[in-house]
């Protein structure tokens, strides 16, 4: 049997950053053939609405099982304007699940 849960995904202060990462420990089941999932998850934080989450180009996967432990969600964002990559900053939800 799996687990599920939610993390913080920290981008920095502003102006931030184009990757983030957090590690999801505390996995004791977890294998290194167990498939994880992570997604933005609309609800709000200290520095974004639920309504931005649901509409920002943050691209969200979990990755990198290590078995007994847990592992690591990646964000990276997306959003380009004017033929200029831009970044994102602040504490964004993320959802996760494993089995």
């Amino acid at each position: 049997m799996g687990a599920q849960g939610t993390a913080d995904l920290d981008f920095g202060a502003f102006p931030g950053d184009f990757q983030a990462q957090v590690a999801v420990t505390g996995q004791a089941g977890i294998v290194a053939g167990s498939l994880a999932e992570a997604w933005l998850r609309p609800v709000d934080t200290a520095d974004h609405l639920a309504d931005e989450h649901m509409v920002e180009d943050v691209r969200i996967w979990a990755g990198n099982i290590v078995a007994g432990t847990g592992f690591t969600v990646y964000g990276f964002h997306d959003h380009v304007q004017g033929g200029t990559a831009v970044k994102t900053h602040g504490v964004w939800k993320v959802g996760w699940v494993w089995n």
